[in-house]
């Protein structure tokens, strides 16, 4: 079997720029979300205005999304990814720097459109720099999304702990974010070609992989955003108002889930170069359900602290394999061209569970119990035991091991380029 080509020096430059181009994400992102009482406060947003808000987030994310996958067809994803994120850290710093109610729903808007492209742009890149390499790299770049959201929640808390105005939180971080996006954004590789940003050559006018065929992985990346929805919105609720939990041990579950998923993506790679990505995804599946099982039976919060420490390890595998197999699958049908528009198309799913997961488990929570909606998650999380099929390599797959090269598609010679 021929061992994976040694990555050249651009290649490894683009690795590293697009792992921090990840880690500045997670942990925009992260103080967003984690603040979002203090901008409703700030603000004045009402309750009954406050879910229209954070709904319109996602489905602008959305939009941005299928934006994009028009947008590469002209640009290459370096462009794109290089724009926009410094549009997303100043969306993050007019948050929480504006005056009004009116200008704060802009500043959520340009953020929402901004982050749809981020998203996209970054796993296209991912999975391309994957191809190139020759074996499985796409979940170390989201092991540093979960470091940044670490880092993120992190500054957060200390905001909230020191009550710091949100522009003092976010400037000093976007004062630093901004200027290291654009210098980051100089090393961005494409790695279907492994040319640096504005070289010879321009995008395709590839068609994506019809909807019909992306399905199941568009429905596994939806229920994987359910189940992580659930745990960033219900975790700390359940804890304390189901297990009984003290107010501040119910802030731990969700840092536990990030700090797995830290973990479960750093080794994660390794796990897909011995085993095979559907064994992963598989294994990561049955992990998942078993935590939202014990979330669900716990008698007390320390066992409901287990739970959520099962779901970190359980699907934090399951995103970085979808879009690493709906590129592998584009590649296969539609040659490399159509890989990035692809990858667009499937990052819609991304918000589709993010929009219906909360509401979800909340509606089924009140109408039932918070206990009997745990389960819901868990049985469309199994659903991806039913596609995992789809996550396997053919013969013209990538990598060593169970995912073997094919250079053709990467047109390297022995430096990797």
């Amino acid at each position: 079997m021929t061992p994976p080509p040694v990555p050249g020096a651009r290649l490894r430059h683009g690795r590293v720029a697009l792992a921090l181009s990840f880690f500045v994400q997670g942990a925009v992102f992260a103080l967003l979300v984690t603040r979002i009482p203090a901008i409703q406060v700030r603000y004045g947003i009402s309750d009954g205005l406050l879910p229209v808000f954070l709904a319109a987030v996602p489905v602008l994310a959305g939009v941005g999304s299928v934006g994009t996958e028009h947008l590469v067809k002209r640009v290459r994803p370096t462009v794109v990814l290089r724009s926009v994120q410094p549009v997303v850290c100043l969306a993050l710093l007019a948050v929480g720097a504006v005056g009004s109610l009116a200008q704060v729903a802009l500043a959520l808007g340009a953020f929402g459109l901004a982050v749809g492209a981020l998203d996209a742009s970054m796993n296209m890149l991912g999975v391309s720099l994957q191809r190139a390499y020759g074996r499985s790299i796409m979940l170390g770049f989201h092991a540093a999304y979960s470091l940044g959201g670490i880092v993120g929640a992190s500054l957060a808390w200390a905001g909230a702990h020191w009550e710091l105005p949100l522009a003092l939180l976010y400037g000093p971080v976007v004062v630093v974010f901004v200027p290291l996006a654009l210098v980051i954004g100089r090393w961005f590789v494409d790695g279907s070609d492994g040319r640096v940003p504005g070289g010879a050559g321009g995008p395709s006018a590839a068609r994506p992989v019809a909807m019909r065929l992306l399905l199941p992985l568009c429905l596994v990346m939806a229920f994987a955003y359910i189940g992580d929805s659930t745990v960033s919105n219900w975790s700390a609720k359940y804890l304390q108002d189901v297990l009984g939990s003290s107010e501040q041990l119910a802030t731990v579950p969700y840092n536990v889930y990030m700090v797995m998923t830290l973990l479960g993506r750093a080794v994660g790679d390794l796990g897909v170069r011995r085993f095979g990505p559907v064994a992963v995804v598989r294994t990561g599946t049955v992990v998942a359900a078993a935590g939202f099982v014990v979330v669900a039976a716990a008698p007390g919060a320390w066992v409901g602290m287990a739970g959520f420490t099962l779901l970190g390890l359980g699907l934090c595998v399951i995103v970085p394999q979808t879009f690493a197999a709906a590129g592998r699958y584009a590649v296969e049908r539609h040659g490399p061209e159509a890989s990035d528009p692809t990858i667009a198309r499937l990052n819609i799913f991304n918000y589709v569970g993010f929009l219906i997961g909360s509401p979800l488990v909340g509606a089924l929570g009140d109408a039932w119990s918070y206990r009997g909606a745990m389960l819901v998650p868990m049985t469309l999380v199994l659903v991806t035991l039913v596609y995992a099929r789809s996550f396997g390599t053919s013969p013209a797959g990538y990598g060593d091991g169970h995912e073997r090269p094919r250079t053709a598609d990467v047109g390297r010679g022995s430096n990797g380029l």
